[in-house]
């Protein structure tokens, strides 16, 4: 058994939403050890298709993590050393580092001010100003790297600009690979058209770490795609690239999704959009405690927009504030549990330093590193509870 939270509210309350759904899970898991089938077999595929209806794409493929499913969208793209790669600063580790594992190099551009997600306005400046198009191939003047892909993440459970990115790809002949770990059921519109976050691009790439909006009993990824021979590459790809039996036709990876994890995330699927509604309902709970108590455009610097069309499914509730780092301490003191995503943007990373980036290079996301705190959000979390957390952040403020 795990050990109970030290806080009175946590950043999210697993064991609140397994409570509601333990008989269904404990019989998908029996239905998997009964079938002894525990490597690819009838409950991975199950999910896959389960996955491929709800999001409306033509291809989903089980991976073992969020972070193999951003690495095998890459390889399927064959990018390696040579190749660069448009992608934010600020986000997750396994973002960029899926880049630099096949030695390929991460092409930095800045977030927006507003949502932490990647500028379309900056990589439209980035690539006017440093690409050299010849024969279909996009060079970026200062480096000699080939310009092969834009890495969008969809961040916090927010959907980028993807009407804006897409264009901007086809124009450079780049590839997008979306990194919708943070963001699954969260919609973005491309030509008047609701589409599911990881759908508009060649490949999405998707996380089930627990804490997700849908999320396992531990690691496990997908990757989507409306391409058949990119589906057929990742397939390839997660079994060391075997064709039959001892028979490999590509160096690949072992990367397959558990049939446990599968089983359960069937299951939780099906809860998905009334988790996410909940999501919404709880960001707009939270707007309103700091409206009411006279936070924002003072110490509380920004909450997040609740947009109308879906964009934003909530995985993550992130508040930009002064005096951060006080403020979580103090939090902690009172039993409330917040964290920090993220502490420290990705081009100022010790592992990264070869890279030639500096401090200034990209002053939005290392302002947004100083300022942005996470509060708990998940869809079991009471009113009386978040009323409680907006009082402790404003009994902070008024000490």
């Amino acid at each position: 058994m795990s050990s109970p939270s030290p806080y009175r509210i946590p950043i999210v309350d697993l064991r609140a939403q397994y409570d509601k759904l333990r008989a269904e899970v404990l019989d998908a898991i029996e239905a998997v050890i009964e079938e002894q089938q525990f490597i690819l077999g009838p409950a991975v595929k199950s999910f896959e298709d389960q996955m491929q209806k709800l999001l409306q794409c033509s291809f989903a493929v089980g991976v073992a993590s969020g972070s193999d499913a951003l690495l095998l969208a890459l390889m399927a793209l064959d990018i390696g050393p040579g190749d660069g790669v448009i992608v934010p600063p600020f986000t997750f580790f396994s973002t960029v580092s899926s880049i630099t594992r096949l030695g390929a190099a991460p092409l930095f551009v800045d977030i927006e001010a507003e949502s932490f997600l990647l500028s379309a306005a900056a990589v439209e400046g980035f690539l006017g100003e440093r690409s050299r198009t010849r024969a279909g191939q996009t060079t970026d003047s200062k480096t000699g790297l080939r310009i092969k892909a834009i890495l969008p993440v969809h961040l916090f459970g927010q959907a980028c600009d993807m009407a804006k990115l897409i264009p901007l790809a086809k124009k450079y002949h780049l590839s997008i690979i979306e990194d919708v770990a943070q963001a699954c059921g969260a919609r973005l519109s491309i030509d008047a058209q609701s589409k599911f976050a990881g759908t508009a691009g060649d490949l999405g790439c998707f996380s089930f770490f627990p804490s997700k909006t849908l999320g396992g009993f531990g690691d496990g990824g997908l990757v989507v795609t409306n391409d058949k021979q990119l589906a057929q590459k990742i397939r390839l790809l997660r079994m060391h690239g075997e064709t039959t039996k001892y028979h490999h036709e590509v160096t690949g990876i072992n990367s397959r999704l558990d049939s446990i994890q599968a089983a359960v995330l069937s299951v939780k699927q099906r809860y998905l959009k009334e988790w996410c509604e909940q999501r919404v309902q709880r960001a707009k709970t939270y707007h309103q405690l700091f409206a009411n108590r006279g936070l924002l455009g003072r110490e509380v610097i920004r909450i997040p927009a609740v947009p109308k069309d879906g964009t934003h499914v909530f995985n993550n509730y992130v508040v930009s504030v002064q005096k951060r780092d006080a403020l979580k301490q103090f939090l902690a003191h009172e039993s409330v549990q917040s964290e920090i995503y993220y502490p420290l943007s990705l081009h100022l990373q010790p592992c990264f330093a070869g890279l030639g980036y500096g401090k200034g290079d990209f002053p939005e996301a290392e302002l947004a590193a100083t300022e942005v705190l996470a509060l708990p959000m998940y869809p079991e979390l009471t009113a009386p509870q978040q009323e409680l957390i907006v009082d402790k952040v404003r009994a902070f403020y008024r000490r």
